[in-house]
């Protein structure tokens, strides 16, 4: 079923039949859509950095498109689709995907559309919460072909071993400038924040990203700059808070693949210097 959500009314596999009358699994993604999708899935196009790692560490050579933002691997040999937010749907077409992986909140809605319109096989996530990435991941993964992932089982160990914080700390995460905006509610950025004893104080904004002014926030103790979307440096960003920062490498932030484990290492020291 949906982890996120109200459970689908269909279980998590079952079977459908393509144009040709062919019968094929189906599977359950996250946002509770049935998927089509091959038993022997070989060709995979993802168009969400952090999915693409993830396939790329499980299965590289599943592997057959990926965006022009998908740096990790850096050496991954395969067809660019342009971005998450500009796929090139008629490319993608063109590379007879098994399954194109993408994600709730960092793809549009029409271009996924465009892409079933196509009977191309769509498998979305949406991933807010750690446990929602251990899980979600471990779905996809498996509908991929791939249901045993060792860097997954080692991440997910790496988080559970990362002790409780010794106290608990307030913080401003700005993501961009001119405009400023900020992390706000429901984000896996600040789940993974929380976990770590920092509290986002715009937690509770109507929007998940709102716009702020810098000098007009809830009281903070902290302010968390990473270096993506917007790369902020210590020559950029700090001078506009009066509470200190510190810089975080945005893929260990907001990404949802190998570089937890990593993030579990990093982060907390990090974050717990100031």
């Amino acid at each position: 079923m949906s982890r996120l959500g109200t459970p689908p009314a269909i279980p998590e596999s079952c079977c459908s039949r393509d144009r040709s009358g062919s019968v094929v699994p189906v599977v359950v993604d996250d946002e509770g859509r049935p998927v089509a999708v091959p038993d022997d899935v070989r060709r995979v196009v993802s168009i969400v950095p952090s999915l693409t790692e993830a396939v790329a560490a499980t299965d590289r050579g599943l592997l057959v498109g990926a965006t022009d933002w998908c740096t990790h691997p850096a050496d991954l040999p395969v067809e660019r689709v342009r971005g998450t937010k500009n796929p090139d749907v008629a490319k993608i077409v063109a590379l007879h995907p098994d399954l194109v992986l993408a994600n709730a909140e960092e793809n549009r809605l029409p271009d996924l559309d465009a892409l079933r319109a196509a009977d191309v096989p769509i498998y979305v996530t949406d991933i807010r919460t750690l446990d929602g990435a251990f899980t979600s991941l471990r779905r996809m993964l498996a509908a991929c072909g791939c249901p045993q992932v060792a860097w997954l089982d080692a991440a997910e160990a790496a988080w559970t071993a990362v002790p409780e914080p010794p106290a608990r700390r307030r913080a401003v995460v700005p993501i961009w400038r001119k405009p400023w905006m900020a992390v706000g509610r429901d984000t896996f950025t600040g789940a993974v924040l929380a976990r770590l004893g920092v509290d986002n104080v715009l937690a509770d904004d109507p929007e998940r990203y709102p716009r702020i002014d810098p000098a007009a926030l809830p009281p903070h103790d902290v302010v968390v700059l990473p270096d993506e979307p917007y790369l902020f440096t210590a020559a950029d960003g700090p001078e506009a808070f009066a509470a200190p920062s510190v810089l975080v490498s945005g893929r260990l932030l907001t990404w949802y693949g190998p570089s937890l484990a990593e993030a579990a290492r990093v982060l907390p020291p990090l974050l717990n210097a100031r």
